[in-house]
């Protein structure tokens, strides 16, 4: 059998050496073209037709995408805090910033708003006090009277008089922005690792918590959250969050609930103020430190709030970081309870955030089509799995992905090296998002939309690419089709104006 095979081996070869010698192998120029052409079509936005006016501003954005990329200084191939002040002196970023980027479909609550507004509003409003824990770190809480102390709080201090008592009061506010952000002059000294910025990342969670979970701040959150993300020219919103439980100047708890109603009165609110934004829902999530029956309790009761609030509640996910998480099949009993009961409750997973390639951790990606994810937050292991990517191109399953976020949580550092290269070159659905833009120091889309379209994108990404993005970010929101379709509409006719102002 085997001398068949070498002797069939033997005459293919053969054939093709005898093919090769008689034939004329010079490439055909206009076949090389065609080639050329066929690659180009498979990428993001390959299929988009450019009207006259796109064209001329596709080839304006090509300019000045070159002369960036020509630069000493390349800012997607350096850390994003050393970066920013070159992004925002960019001519391709002040154009994206003007820009209609549909919406935020990966942002969480707790980093929704700057944290420069956290401190310069929340922090000065009466009987806001503030602890510094035993781990260099700071807790406020809202209260008629001094708070008792705590396990990791002792004493707390109203702001009011600690601010009377230190005078300065920029330099302190200043103190307490790096608490609540990652933003560092030297990321790379300040976070040597993951297991570093990790632990920075998850402190800075807990120090706003005090603030944005009092009731009277609540809604002014909300608000300023969406106003932040209107004046980028975000259109809509999915927000991520646990809906923590809320709390009144004299020790009153609010529930879910509560939570809910709050955020809907303010969608409401910002709709009706704001007719070119066209909404925002909430994918409720909780922990992957908790155990089995917490996330099974979690699940069940995300099952009736979605009843209850079909408008708001789009699904279910998992936070915290993957690695040296549990993972997605870890909590297969509760995550199979929808289907158990007969009801459908969406999941929109976290999967594939991660660069150890072939751990448990590693194979959320398969587990969270396995589950049948509606999106895939991060996805960043995506590509070293060619049967999940295949899956999820082939079901419609986009990748939420969070260029400036894998960054900073060094998973890659140039993000030209960034594997939704891969990911953007096949075309593979796919929508830009934030993830926790007060940690990392920016706002709204712009910025990430900036890293996707010059970094990881380079020169092959065009005004069809960013088209094709944003219009991704309604055709795989949480919405139903005929929302999507006002949605899109609303989108169209403020891209149309964006082409006209720019072309």
């Amino acid at each position: 059998m085997q001398d068949v095979a070498m002797s069939m081996f033997r005459g293919v070869y053969l054939l093709l050496w005898l093919v090769a010698a008689v034939c004329d192998c010079r490439p055909d120029p206009a076949q090389r073209d065609m080639l050329m052409r066929q690659e180009a079509s498979r990428q993001t936005g390959g299929t988009v037709t450019l009207t006259a006016a796109e064209q001329r501003l596709d080839a304006h954005l090509r300019g000045l995408k070159q002369q960036e990329m020509s630069a000493a200084r390349f800012p997607p191939s350096i850390h994003f805090f050393r970066a920013r002040p070159l992004i925002q002196a960019s001519p391709v970023f002040r154009l994206l910033k003007k820009m209609p980027k549909g919406g935020a479909l990966h942002i969480h609550s707790s980093s929704l708003v700057s944290v420069e507004w956290l401190v310069k509003n929340v922090t000065y409003r009466p009987h806001c006090y503030i602890c510094f824990t035993w781990d260099s770190s700071i807790r406020f809480q809202f209260s008629s009277s001094q708070p008792f102390p705590r396990w990791d709080c002792f004493y707390w201090q109203l702001l009011e008089t600690l601010r009377a008592r230190i005078g300065n009061s920029a330099d302190f506010d200043n103190s307490l922005i790096q608490h609540l952000t990652l933003f560092t002059e030297d990321p790379d000294t300040a976070y040597p690792s993951q297991a570093v910025v990790w632990e920075k990342f998850e402190k800075a969670f807990m120090a706003a918590a005090g603030l944005v979970t009092h009731a009277p701040v609540v809604k002014d959150y909300f608000y300023r959250g969406l106003e932040e993300l209107h004046q980028d020219n975000v259109m809509y919103l999915e927000l991520r969050s646990g809906l923590s439980r809320t709390y009144e100047l004299d020790g009153t708890i609010h529930d879910k609930v509560w939570s809910l109603k709050a955020f809907q009165e303010v969608v409401r609110q910002f709709t009706a103020d704001h007719p070119d934004f066209f909404g925002a829902r909430i994918i409720i999530t909780v922990h992957r430190a908790l155990s089995v029956s917490a996330v099974k309790a979690a699940v069940k009761e995300a099952i009736q709030l979605q009843r209850d609030f079909p408008e708001v509640v789009a699904g279910f996910d998992l936070v915290g970081r993957e690695d040296g998480g549990r993972t997605l099949w870890y909590f297969r009993e509760a995550l199979l309870l929808p289907a158990d009961l007969g009801v459908a409750l969406p999941y929109f997973f976290h999967a594939g955030e991660t660069d150890d390639e072939g751990t448990d951790v590693d194979q959320n990606i398969l587990d969270a089509l396995l589950f049948n994810t509606t999106r895939i937050g991060h996805g960043y292991a995506l590509a070293h799995h060619p049967l999940a990517k295949e899956l999820s191109r082939k079901r419609n399953v986009a990748v939420e992905l969070c260029p400036i976020s894998n960054q900073v949580l060094k998973l890659v550092s140039d993000l030209r090296n960034h594997p939704a290269a891969v990911l953007m070159s096949e075309g593979h659905p796919l929508v830009v998002s934030s993830d926790d833009p007060s940690l990392f120091g920016t706002t709204g889309l712009s910025y990430d939309f900036y890293q996707a379209f010059v970094g990881i994108g380079g020169l092959k990404a065009n005004l069809g690419t960013l088209k094709e993005l944003a219009v991704n970010s309604i055709r795989y929101s949480s919405l139903p089709p005929h929302l999507k379709e006002t949605g899109q509409v609303m989108w169209q006719n403020k891209w149309d104006k964006f082409i006209a102002d720019n072309s």
